[in-house]
This record gives C-alpha cells, structure tokens and sequence, in this order.
C-alpha cells in the first residue's frame, strides 16, 4: 500500500506525504467506506493535529455524517467511545510514537474493530486515490461529546473487580508520559486511587514537539530518564506511555526494564484468578514463559500474529479475555477487546498493593530463559532472507503464523517483516546464555549475507 498508508493505520511526515487536502479526502473516504451517519473524532497533542482534525472534519460532514468531537484523548479512548456508546465508526488524529514531523489517523468500525490492510485500509486508500464521492443530500455537523467520567469509571471498575487490593500498601510510583498523551489522561486515575499510592509525573505537559525524548518506550533509550528517576526516588515501579498512550513499558525498583510479555503474564494470573479456564493470547515473539504461566494458572495459551488489527480480530473469534503484545500493548475483553495500557498498570499496582514483595520478586520466577530482544536488518530482499532462512533450518518445527517462526529443543526464532519500517525484524530465546549468544550470531551472518 502506498504512502503514507500502512497496514495498521495512516502515517505520515506533514508537508511531504500528508497534507489537508488528503485528510479531507480521508475524511469523505471514510464515511463512504463505513457508510456512517455518526464518527467519532478524537486527536493528539501535535502541532498539525489542529489543521488535520479540521481538514477531515470537513470531509466527514461534507459527506453527510455527523463529528462527534471527543477532543483531545488517547487512543483507547477513542476506542471506548465508539464501543460504549455504540457509535458505528470512529477516527482517531495522532502518530502514535513517531518523531515530532509525522502525523496520521487511526480508525475502527463499530464494536472499536479496527481498520487496517486487510479490512478496509485497501478500500479507503482505492477511494482517495478516485475522488469520486457520491453526493451527500445535507452536511452533517460538529457536536461535542463529553466522555471522560464514563471512561475513568469503566477502567476503574474492570481494575477493581480483579481483587480490590489497591492501597492497601503504601507505592511510590514514577509515570513518565514523554509530553504525549498519557499526560492528558493519567492524571484523571491518579484522583481516583488510594492517596497511599504516590505518583511522581514526569513530562507530563503536553508538547508534540517532545523535548525530554521520543515516546517509544519500546527503545531502550526513551526509558533512560524514568530508569534514573525511579533509582533517585527509591520509587517501587516507573511507568511510560507512548504517544497517544495505547502503550506503556515498565521498569522495577532497581530501574531495571521489565519486558512486556513477563509483564503480560503477571497481569494473565490475575485475571484468571476471576476467570477459571479463560483463554489468553500471547504474540509469538514473547517468551516460552509466558505460555507456561497462563496453562500452569488453569488458563488456555493460544499465539497470535503481531498487530492490534489481527490480535483484536483472533480475540473476538476466540472469545479470549486477554492478550498481550510484547511491544507493550494490553488488550482486554471487558473494555471492547481494545488495548488499555492504564488497566494494565493499575492491575500491576494492584499486585503490589497485596504483597509486601517489590515487583522485581514477582518477576524474577518469571525469568527463566534468555531472550535477544527485538533486532532489527535492513535487507534488500526480506521474503528470499526468510526463505534462505527457513531452507538452512529446515529441521525445526516451523510456523508462518507471522513471517517465519522456528523452535527447537533448546531456542526458537521468529524473523518477520515490519508492517510500519523498511526492516526484518529477528527475536530469539533460548534455555541458556551461551545458546542464545551461539544462535543471535549465527543468525545475524545468515541474514546479512
């Protein structure tokens, strides 16, 4: 598909790939495509969101729906508004993590079913490039809809069920919301929660030209200033969201990153704690451990696909409860399938508030085999890397769930191509140091050949 529509939404650099005159068209596209008389609109906190949520506001009236403004929002509430209040579409302006230059738009269907390559992208982008619109008997108009209480009090609910605990032990939490938009919408929990639960905010001003560092916490480097923090602090946990707040990465006491599938498998004892013998899905890149923790809880483990179109599609065909993607996304069922990073971190200060343990000792049982981290190529020919791949082990047990996983006795490997970067993207976890060294190796000659 091309530029700037990738295959889970629309992103681009303003002023080269993306300008109003696309976002109007999008805008008419979209209302087309979906045949919506009502849209959800939401929007980040960028400099040319203002310009975009105006120039796609016209196109979606201009079609004959209506704009229901939400305003400025995260992109799970977008999701919750279009879900809770049964609305049959909605658009959310925002880049997600990207750099201070790009811009796009995310967008679902009823229910919050997402959009993305295989379920209407195609169509919509096919629409755009035609221009040609049927013509809309009157304009619809902007209305504003207020969704805020509603929101804070669906996640509040969904936490509490799972165990009422929060408060009950004194926390020292540091969030650091790198200006985007956990910024906006944290601080609507924190008024919520036990004061016995201490936040220390970090870049919590909303600056789309983001300042402090890039609001990836996926990048080891976008977690340095929260890791320093919550050491200085003596904090027991450090938070960070990215952009539009639909991820988060946590570290421990220490300031040592936990990675989001160990996370993930904490949160997926908890809830089957209340659900006996739910099913939970896991991305294949995450670790064996966390198979192992949701079928040792009484749980069913399935693998999916990377990719919140495809995961939020499988959760719905397979009734799961939760899911976790190891690039920090946390889908649950009870909030309309959608990913929501502060459920998520309430539920683990809600583990914590029920143990006198730092979070370090409810991971460290967690840590029991040695993952490579997400390693990126840039190589010219990615299908004839992974066919060369696949032929040089062709003994493994093999799966092409997405892209090409591999396992052995004692290491698998999953190489796959990036759905939004011009990279193949290598994760690898063996049962020891020395095999995961001996393999991340041979791998990286065999892929750069």
């Amino acid at each position: 598909m091309r530029e700037p529509f990738k295959a889970y939404d629309i992103r681009g650099i303003f002023g080269q790939n993306l300008d109003e005159e696309l976002a109007y068209n999008i805008g008419r596209a979209f209302v087309t495509f979906t045949k919506a008389k009502e849209v959800v609109v939401g929007k980040d906190m960028r400099e040319t969101t203002p310009k975009l949520f105006d120039a796609l506001a016209r196109g979606i009236t201009g079609q004959g729906a209506d704009v229901l403004d939400i305003g400025l929002c995260t992109s799970p509430m977008l999701y919750f508004a279009v879900g809770f209040y049964k609305k049959s579409a909605g658009a959310m302006v925002t880049a997600s993590h990207n750099p201070k230059q790009y811009n796009g738009f995310k967008f679902c269907r009823e229910k919050a079913i997402p959009i993305g390559a295989d379920s209407g992208m195609e169509d919509i982008y096919n629409l755009v490039q035609a221009k040609k619109f049927p013509n809309a008997q009157h304009p619809g108009r902007i209305i504003r809809l207020r969704i805020i209480p509603d929101y804070v009090s669906n996640i509040m609910k969904m936490v509490m069920k799972m165990g009422g605990r929060l408060g009950a032990r004194k926390l020292k939490v540091v969030v650091d919301t790198g200006n985007g938009m956990g910024g906006f919408e944290f601080p609507h929990f924190m008024k919520k929660l036990p004061k016995s639960i201490e936040f220390i905010p970090m870049y919590f001003q909303l600056d789309g030209n983001f300042p402090n560092h890039t609001p990836d916490p996926l990048d080891p480097k976008n977690m340095a200033d929260l890791q320093q923090k919550v050491r200085e602090e003596k904090a027991d946990l450090g938070i960070a969201f990215d952009g539009d707040a639909d991820r988060a990465g946590f570290v421990d006491g220490q300031g040592n990153i936990i990675t989001n599938d160990l996370v993930g498998a904490l949160i997926a004892k908890q809830i089957l704690r209340d659900n006996p013998g739910g099913r939970v899905l896991y991305d294949l890149r995450s670790s064996w451990v966390v198979k192992e923790t949701i079928e040792s809880d009484g749980g069913k483990a399935n693998m999916c696909r990377v990719g919140h179109s495809f995961i939020k599609r499988q959760m719905r065909d397979e009734d799961a409860i939760f899911a976790i993607e190891l690039s920090g996304h946390f889908y649950f069922r009870d909030n309309f399938f959608a990913e929501s990073p502060v459920a998520a971190s309430l539920l683990i200060l809600e583990q914590l508030s029920g143990t006198e343990k730092p979070i370090s000792e409810l991971v460290k049982p967690l840590r029991r085999y040695f993952h490579s981290g997400e390693i990126n190529f840039r190589v010219d020919d990615k299908d004839a890397a992974i066919a060369r791949i696949e032929s040089l082990y062709k003994g493994l047990e093999a799966s092409h769930l997405d892209g090409l996983r591999m396992e052995g006795k004692d290491f698998w490997f999953n190489i796959r191509k990036s759905n939004t970067e011009p990279l193949l993207r290598l994760n690898l976890e063996a049962r020891s140091k020395a095999k995961l060294q001996e393999m991340t190796e041979r791998l990286r000659q065999q892929i750069e050949i």
